[in-house]
């Protein structure tokens, strides 16, 4: 039995402006914005929620199930998932779209200016989650709209537990989907600011949330994490990274480590661990699948920052 991942598969094409965009900008002129800007640096990296996560899981030992929707220009996806032994036979190629593609350019305050494309994600929803699929744990993470209805519905037909980490298509959903997925969920996972967002769009505060569900999962950054589960607040401290080099999948490394620890049985202090651990990891490498850990290096880092190992070795 295995762990179900659905959301996105990307590619990111990360371009970097050698200066500041606010150099560029006349704000008298914005109403007739017409600018280029010389990018000499860019790579496309491999990403979308689906795929990191899936990334992540593999780390740490599981074999995921990664299922989204591809375009046709999926192939040196499907070639690295295969080369990582990550199954990609609930990957979709639908016919004359594009893979999800995000476009972004940074400059040299951070400042980034994002184009998306959604291409074959917005068909989301012609995969269907079945008992086939043998899942004992599953997440509903970022992908077409109609596509996360549709899986967490799935999910909670066939009895199989599952995370709804809405991410940034939380805005896509009215204030009773939103209720919906969160009374079909058996685990939510947000960061500070979506919780925020979830708060103010469903009309109820977190902790009350948090009563209808196993757990409820608050990533702040720097600032740690917090689990509401069980009528209790666990304070996850920030795992102290390497170096902090790119924040780009981040959450996804962190969702990762929640539910391999879900899928293991752990305690929630322990399973929020791992996924500080998971995210200082990937915090360290630009790109979200660039971090390449083996098992006994995560345990280590878990050890030198908790004092134990999760696996009891």
């Amino acid at each position: 039995m295995s762990i179900l991942v659905t959301g996105s598969i990307a590619y990111d094409t990360i371009m970097v402006f050698p200066d500041r965009f606010k150099n560029h900008l006349l704000p008298e002129q914005l109403h007739i914005l017409n600018i280029c800007f010389l990018t000499p640096e860019m790579r496309r990296e491999f990403g979308g929620t689906a795929g990191n996560i899936g990334y992540n899981l593999r780390l740490l030992g599981e074999s995921p199930i990664v299922m989204a929707t591809v375009g046709e220009d999926s192939q040196p996806y499907l070639d690295r998932l295969d080369a990582l032994g990550i199954a990609n036979g609930q990957l979709k190629r639908i016919h004359g779209q594009f893979t999800a593609q995000a476009f972004i350019t940074t400059d040299l305050d951070d400042n980034q200016i994002t184009a998306f494309h959604p291409g074959a994600m917005n068909f989301a929803h012609e995969n269907n989650v079945t008992g086939a699929l043998n899942a004992r744990l599953a997440i509903v993470s970022p992908d077409g709209r109609e596509g996360m209805l549709q899986h967490a519905r799935e999910c909670a037909q066939l009895g199989v537990p599952f995370m709804f980490d809405p991410g940034q298509g939380l805005p896509m959903f009215s204030a009773d989907e939103l209720k919906e997925f969160v009374h079909l969920a058996d685990y939510v996972a947000v960061n500070d600011y979506e919780g925020k967002m979830l708060e103010e769009r469903s009309g109820e505060k977190l902790e009350s949330l948090a009563k209808q569900v196993k757990a409820l999962v608050v990533t702040q950054g720097a600032r740690g994490s917090r689990v509401l589960a069980d009528g209790e607040c666990h304070e996850i401290p920030c795992v102290e990274a390497e170096r902090l080099s790119d924040p780009t999948g981040c959450g996804d490394a962190y969702r990762a480590g929640l539910l391999h620890g879900i899928a293991a049985g752990w305690d929630w202090p322990t399973t929020a661990r791992l996924g500080s651990v998971m995210g200082a990891i990937k915090i360290a490498h630009r790109g979200g699948q660039n971090h390449k850990p083996t098992r006994g290096e995560i345990d280590a880092l878990f050890r030198r920052a908790f004092g134990y190992s999760p696996w009891g070795t």
